[in-house]
């Protein structure tokens, strides 16, 4: 489930970190610019609350007139300094539902935040939002969810993103629906593997190289860079680049220009940057391979997906559209019973969704068009036990990729419980219960509160509440 959306329009640099560090907490996402380029917060709008504009901005009356213009149903409240109501205009004041003091009261600010009404977006603006929103990844684990939400939050932008996760978790797929998403997805797209390349050619593979500037240099020849000249550049396993490497991409990251190998001519260039990488680049840098200056200029924006193993209930869905692309390029296809899909689900899969990928393939080659049932699975699967009163449901769509219907997978546990004949303690048994799940999502969630939180789906505060109630560490 998406979490509520707040837009601030502030130059106060200070107040807008207070603001977002404060709504992080609640459990809210924050978008903020300021005063001359806040246009762009209303080109990716998901559950939007209302919009805060600072004190101070410029031309203030007139910024706050040319938000209400947009059309948008979303209440302005207007944050003032403490102590300064009698600053702000009564044309102001009308305009907005809202003055409110900062620094604030909590208890007073979240009362504010709780009245705030669920507004209604134009038409046309939510089927705009949809299409930059369309990322193509398939799922609905919560997971999955928050990685949607991400990348609808940083796609307009051009900031650089630094994609984190296991091998064959998709990370290229993530890099598509940026781009796709962005404002250049008319232009290239361009990806580059630099575990790939060896190091000695890997300068040569980014920045291009003139006529005779190294043995076998027999023409001249464009980098990769150029090549992406208004589009994207996807740096895939940017962790296993060279260190001399990271010296010369980190001068490019910075001053947006870069030479050719045997040339002397700066050339300037238009290129939003997207790296990835499966290893730890914390690791990396107390390992001293990986500068430090050049972690922090790739992880502006990071989105780290999770696990197969840790997104398991997505195992159906992401079956179905393989199947479905597979159907799509003629090839054969398959399908697969509740409790083939059972014991697959219950799979580790270290290889992820490349791995999945590999296996189905593997079993359309080896049963073509056949109904797999658990006992076609490999031994390896037959270890594994179907959870009592697994339901798996697929609704069919007519577009492998999600943008015309929808896909729904669920899978629910369902057992019949007998009330014992001496009667039974309800309230202990359901805290018991309530107990033994918190515990699970913690375990599942190495700890973090955040996002257990979110596999129960409850907010944060909810659920620290619980464990002071039932004193859990």
């Amino acid at each position: 489930m998406a979490l509520p959306q707040l837009l601030l329009i502030d130059d106060d640099k200070t107040r807008t970190q207070q603001f977002e560090s404060i709504l992080s907490f609640l459990e809210y996402q924050v978008s903020s610019s300021n005063s001359l380029e806040y246009m762009s917060l209303f080109d990716n709008l998901n559950d939007v609350r209302a919009v805060f504009i600072g004190q101070g901005c410029e031309k203030q009356a007139s910024l706050i007139k040319a938000v209400l213009e947009q059309g948008f149903d979303f209440p302005i409240i207007f944050l003032i300094d403490k102590g300064g109501l009698l600053q702000v205009s009564s044309a102001i004041q009308k305009m907005v539902v809202q003055c409110q003091e900062w620094p604030t009261q909590y208890a007073t600010f979240l009362e504010t935040l709780k009245k705030l009404p669920v507004p209604k977006i134009p038409a046309s603006i939510s089927r705009k939002t949809a299409s930059k929103t369309d990322t193509g990844l398939a799922g609905n684990s919560p997971g999955i969810n928050q990685v949607r939400d991400l990348i609808g939050q940083v796609a307009s932008s051009q900031a650089t993103v630094l994609i984190l996760g296991e091998s064959g978790t998709g990370k290229e797929v993530v890099a598509q629906a940026l781009h796709q998403s962005s404002d250049r997805k008319n232009k290239p797209f361009v990806p580059v593997n630099c575990g790939a390349i060896p190091g000695e050619l890997l300068e040569s593979e980014l920045f291009g190289h003139e006529k005779g500037a190294f043995t076998g240099a027999l023409t001249a020849r464009q980098g990769r860079f150029e090549m992406a000249e208004g589009g994207t550049l996807f740096l895939d396993e940017i962790g296993d680049m060279p260190m001399p490497m990271q010296v010369k991409l980190l001068r490019v990251l910075q001053e947006r220009t870069f030479e050719r190998v045997g040339s002397n001519k700066t050339i300037e260039c238009d290129v939003r940057v997207i790296a990835a990488t499966h290893r730890n680049l914390e690791n990396e840098m107390a390992e001293k391979r990986f500068r430090e200056d050049l972690f922090y200029r790739l992880n502006v924006f990071p989105i780290e997906l999770p696990s197969l193993m840790r997104r398991s209930e997505d195992i159906p869905l992401l079956v179905h559209d393989l199947v479905a692309r597979m159907k799509a390029t003629n090839r054969e296809s398959i399908q697969f019973t509740t409790e083939a899909l059972g014991l697959m689900m219950q799979h580790p899969w270290p290889g992820n969704v490349r791995e999945l990928s590999n296996f189905i393939e593997r079993l359309a080659i080896t049963h073509p068009n056949a109904i797999i049932d658990k006992a076609d699975l490999p031994e390896k699967f037959q270890v594994y036990e179907i959870p009592s009163g697994l339901v798996v449901e697929v609704v069919e769509t007519d577009s492998i990729d999600n943008n015309e219907g929808e896909i729904r997978v669920s899978e629910r546990q369902v057992t019949e419980s007998k009330l014992p004949s001496e009667g039974m303690d309800l309230k202990g048994y359901l805290n018991e219960m309530e107990i033994n799940l918190i515990q699970q999502a913690l375990t599942e969630s190495d700890g973090v509160v955040a996002h257990a939180a979110k596999l129960l789906n409850m907010r944060r505060t909810t659920l620290v509440e619980k464990l002071r109630k039932y004193d859990l560490n």
